[in-house]
């Protein structure tokens, strides 16, 4: 694998038979072959690559397949802990598979009461491609429901409503949709539990989220106040991207307005390939004990007009990409990058990256950076995590400034 220009790469349970280059920030979970941690980027080791040997928990997306008998199924594969490689690599992947006529198979035309009644009634669900419009939220909670996003179909909230809510409950897996905001104001567009789930069984099969993807505006005008708010505990996010369009349709400070991306309250939440970008206030608030971040992006938002618009407290610059709250005593978080780019023609600036409780065991974040992505923006971010790390602005554009190890 030549990894050409790409600028951060995330590499999962795979296999590889060789791996050269890399920009910022490449992320190695549990993967066979995997080049040897080098961060930052040096000539001895190349780079700049974080490897993490096996990956904590993982759940694969559920597909649809057709068996011998030409019959459609969906394969629903079981959690993984600890694992290298690919599921089917020494024979068939563990799972479960579950007849089409288990699901129902729903179309945009489908109204959500339809689909409430369906989810009820106790089918899982399949989402055609196309986009729906939400009169009210849809509703999943039977533990271990599959909701099945075919051709990614698009969910848009109407008058304000929150599009989806998962219960706290065990095994329930949301995949392949996205969550675009509604002309009106939502609260959220997907939460998961409604308080902590704690269950015994939920650890050996946890709830997961697979290539679930957030917009506020850029498709069409929308707002939202919060994209994803997770409750629950023992949760897996797989492949996350909550993004405030920074252009497209109804764009501007005003105009699509968001405070937060993703908003963890449950413990033992596990997010591979979490990216989140442009909002406004605090990007990710984890609030939860036992949180791995196995590679994290963002993108600061581009548009604040002023420095006074955008100041987390009085004398603080700006808002961190990621906050940890300061009740957090474990978390765990792995080649984790923000940058910035400020395009007002005004000088904005972020005191912090990253913020997170200075009591946090030792080298509990691994490998994080900023950076300054071009001349043609201005201010740029003083410090890396909390007040360690130097600044990344147009004094030193496109260079990655770095904290291998924190606190």
């Amino acid at each position: 694998m030549i990894n050409g220009s790409q600028q951060q790469f995330m590499v999962r349970n795979s296999k590889l038979d060789g791996w050269t280059n890399g920009v910022w920030n490449q992320v190695f979970s549990g993967v066979v072959g995997a080049p040897a941690q080098c961060f930052p980027a040096q000539s001895s080791c190349g780079g700049p690559y974080t490897t993490v040997a096996a990956s904590p928990v993982t759940r694969e997306a559920p597909y649809l397949y057709e068996d011998s008998t030409g019959n459609y199924n969906v394969f629903v594969p079981s959690a993984q802990h600890n694992s290298v490689g690919t599921t089917w690599a020494d024979g068939a992947t563990p799972g479960l598979s579950l007849p089409l006529k288990k699901f129902f198979i729903a179309q945009p035309t489908d109204s959500a009461a339809t689909i409430n009644d369906a989810l009820g009634s106790g089918r899982d669900l399949i989402l055609t491609p196309g986009i729906y419009h939400l009169d009210q939220g849809l509703k999943v909670t039977r533990p271990d429901t599959v909701v099945l996003g075919l051709g990614f179909p698009t969910l848009i909230p109407e008058n304000g409503i929150v599009s989806m809510t998962v219960a706290s409950a065990k095994g329930i897996s949301i995949s392949g949709i996205i969550f675009d905001a509604g002309g009106t104001n939502s609260p959220a567009l997907l939460q998961v539990g409604d308080g902590h789930a704690r269950s015994d069984h939920d650890a050996s099969d946890p709830t997961a989220l697979q290539d679930v993807f957030f917009r506020i505006g850029g498709a069409e005008p929308g707002k939202a106040t919060n994209s994803l708010v997770v409750n629950s505990d023992n949760v897996i996010l797989d492949d996350i991207w909550a993004w405030r369009a920074d252009h497209g349709n109804g764009v501007g400070w005003t105009s699509n307005t968001a405070d937060t991306g993703v908003i963890v309250n449950g413990d033992n939440v596990t997010a591979y390939g979490l990216f989140v970008e442009h909002y406004q206030k605090y990007e990710v608030i984890w609030n939860g004990n036992g949180g791995s971040v196995i590679f994290f992006q963002n993108e600061m938002p581009y548009d604040p007009p002023a420095q006074s618009a955008w100041m987390e407290a009085p004398g603080v610059d700006g808002w961190a990409a990621f906050k940890v709250a300061d009740t957090v005593t474990s978390f765990a978080g792995y080649g984790m990058g923000s940058y910035s780019f400020f395009n007002q023609g005004v000088d904005i600036y972020a005191a912090h990256a990253f913020e997170v409780p200075a009591t946090l065991p030792a080298s509990s974040l691994h490998d994080l950076l900023t950076i300054f992505l071009s001349t043609a923006g201005s201010g740029g971010i003083q410090h890396v995590v909390n007040d360690t790390g130097g600044s990344s602005t147009s004094a030193n554009p496109d260079v990655p400034v770095t904290v291998v190890s924190y606190p």
